[in-house]
């Protein structure tokens, strides 16, 4: 039906007649001459329709935007003056011949070219039309470049693509399940896997060496901007392989698809501890582009007549520590008091700070409620700090794991909100994890999941499992985790040996498990591998502020989907076929 789309036009064609299909983006009607900005997926094309030719000029007046129509015309140059440089075809316009509409469209219930006032809510309720937008069309084609070119990579280096089921059982693998209930298996459940992860290390058993897959994956738990109920995985495999292999073709990988599709090419990529990451930044995933750091001060204010300070610095448990920010002693009291919100978010009871306005003067140059308890370790501080005129200090004095987590996120919010970033992509392995955490329940759990092989073996496994290191890797993009992985246990001891440290005896193991202790018993390799998180990956290539925005039809921070009206209701004949019962809703008591 159309010769070429709407951004294939230039000036090579200029004097050929050509078929356009598309929408009408925009409809002006100049002194009897009108122009019909035509929209398809590649771009705009300007038509002019003259009531010369008076079919197509009484069909054009018919037109409103988003009518869809079929265009034949003559590409000529656009007069001078009228030309926009700044557009792909704005060069160039197309003198309508024929105009047919192929459907015309009710009034949509928001503009596309006034997305931004429009609530996201009004745009996930109306996605088709969300989607016609030049801006998501990008996006979403930038995601197909991408996966186009990972899969492209991954085949020249000898993977090959295997699917893995959807159905399959629940496992504990650190989120809730989406479980489906057996139609032909009364009482039971499938679930929905949060990742392809026992089914690749079986792959690795079979034999196949190189696997990879672009999966869907579900896991039931609380969203934010980085969270869909459903998510897409770049996932890969391979055996006889050791860290540094794996990291090495992942970070190739990345460094080919920055260059393909962005043109960038990415610093290096170096390695840090998770231990250096936490005491440094925070966090496990820092953003280097911010140049703050945070600084223990524990052995100072071990010294201080201030048990807000001292308590927790002489804490097993504790830490205090000093984020400087320079520049900072800007800030108002009242910016103050909202990063003091800010970080309350995170378990911390408040934000101290000093900001110093002339050091050289000593106490006298500095101001904070806070200094008269600090005289004795002051000036120790501020040259461990490195502290100059015009700097604030921050500090936070609680459980390590909530200072951590509060300085952690308000240096980067200080990055983003004082614009501190040094360059645009800073890249990072995060390694030596921990192999288990102790999040206050009765069992230690795994800090990825509990087919990660430790750096130990069995005996200095179950003598000192906390201080026990993984063989897991990170890697790190601006501050968001685009990836993890590790080296697998592929020994059936070691295997039992850690869901023994977790808390999961032979029979919960045989029962979750079996057929992955079962396969291990029959010459398993060596093997270890990575998933990327495509959706994030296209978020930071594409700029876009949250995952919704780089998936055709997502889901709500509540996990719904506006446009489909999912999850819905289903009817009592297909319950009593899966054996189904609901619970009544509770009546809500009468008042008094």
């Amino acid at each position: 039906m159309r010769s070429h789309y709407c951004g294939q036009l230039n000036e090579t064609l200029v004097d050929q007649t050509v078929t356009l299909c598309g929408w009408v983006h925009r409809r002006r009607d100049h002194g009897g001459v009108i122009f019909l900005d035509m929209r398809d997926r590649d771009g705009i094309a300007q038509v002019v329709v003259d009531p010369d030719t008076a079919e197509a000029f009484a069909n054009a007046d018919r037109c409103r935007n988003e009518f869809v129509l079929r265009i034949v015309g003559r590409v000529r140059p656009r007069p001078e003056g009228t030309q926009n440089p700044n557009m792909p075809t704005g060069m160039i316009e197309v003198l309508a011949k024929e105009v047919e509409i192929l459907n015309t469209a009710a009034t949509p219930p928001f503009q596309l070219d006034e997305h931004g006032k429009v609530g996201e809510e009004v745009r996930l309720k109306h996605r088709y039309i969300d989607l016609r937008r030049p801006e998501m069309l990008d996006k979403l084609r930038l995601r197909s470049r991408i996966s186009h070119s990972v899969r492209a990579f991954l085949e020249a280096q000898g993977f090959l693509d295997i699917e893995t089921p959807i159905l399959t059982r629940a496992t504990p693998e650190g989120a809730r399940d989406y479980l489906v209930p057996s139609r032909t298996h009364a009482g039971s459940f499938f679930a929905l896997p949060q990742s392809p992860q026992l089914f690749k290390q079986l792959l690795m058993v079979s034999g196949f060496d190189r696997y990879y897959q672009i999966a869907k994956c579900f896991r039931d738990e609380d969203l934010r901007a980085d969270r869909q109920p459903e998510f897409t995985q770049i996932d890969l495999e391979a055996s006889f392989v050791d860290e540094d292999e794996i990291m090495g073709i992942t970070e190739s990988m990345i460094r080919q698809l920055f260059q393909e599709v962005l043109e960038v090419e990415l610093p290096a990529f170096p390695r840090m501890p998770y231990s250096e990451a936490m005491s440094r930044y925070g966090s496990d995933k820092p953003d280097l582009r911010i140049p703050l750091e945070l600084v223990d001060v524990d052995d100072l204010m071990a010294q201080v007549d201030f048990k807000v300070f001292s308590g927790p610095a002489k804490a097993d448990d504790g830490r205090v520590a000093a984020l400087k920010v320079p520049g900072g002693a800007e800030l108002s009291r009242k910016a103050i008091d909202e990063y003091t919100k800010f970080v309350g978010i995170y378990g911390a009871k408040g934000l101290a700070w000093i900001k110093v306005n002339e050091r050289a003067k000593g106490l006298e140059g500095l101001q904070s409620p806070i200094v008269k308890f600090m005289e004795n370790v002051i000036d120790e501080l501020l040259e461990r700090l490195d502290a100059q005129d015009g700097d604030i200090i921050f500090f936070g004095a609680d459980k390590a794991r909530v200072v951590n987590e509060a300085l952690g996120a308000l240096r980067v919010k200080l990055g983003e909100d004082l614009d501190l970033y040094t360059q645009a992509w800073a890249p990072l392995w995060v390694v030596d994890f921990p192999m288990f955490e102790d999040d206050g329940s009765a069992r230690m759990q795994a800090l990825h999941h509990p087919f990660t092989a430790p750096s130990c073996d069995v005996e200095s496994l179950k003598a000192n499992p906390v201080q026990a290191l993984s063989r897991a890797y990170d890697m790190v993009l601006n501050g968001t985790e685009l990836g993890g992985g590790s080296i697998r246990i592929h020994d059936q001891a070691m295997q039992r040996a850690v869901l023994e440290v977790l808390g999961i005896d032979q029979a919960e193991a045989e029962e979750k498990f079996g057929f992955l202790l079962d396969a291990l018993k029959y010459g398993a390799p060596p093997h270890g591998g990575l998933a990327f998180g495509l959706d994030r990956l296209v978020m930071l290539m594409t700029g876009a502020r949250t995952i919704r925005e780089v998936i055709a039809f997502p889901k709500t921070q509540s996990a719904a989907c506006l446009m489909t009206d999912a999850p819905g209701e289903v009817s009592a004949d297909q319950l009593k076929e899966l054996n189904i019962r609901l619970r009544a809703k509770a009546k809500p008591e009468a008042a008094e």
